[in-house]
């Protein structure tokens, strides 16, 4: 967690601001990929890439 906090506060200190939706996008399709997986919803998410 360590790692996450100092992360954070380096992309505060340097104004890295435009990296924050890149890393929400990534973590909402990671989310998605761990919570459909073997799921009848999987086809579905295939179709998006």
């Amino acid at each position: 967690m360590s790692f996450l906090k100092e992360f954070f506060e380096f992309l505060l200190i340097r104004k890295k601001f435009w990296l924050y939706p890149i890393i929400i996008i990534l973590l909402v399709f990671g989310g998605l990929i761990v919570l459909t997986q073997g799921s009848a919803v999987a086809p579905f998410i295939y179709t998006l890439f």
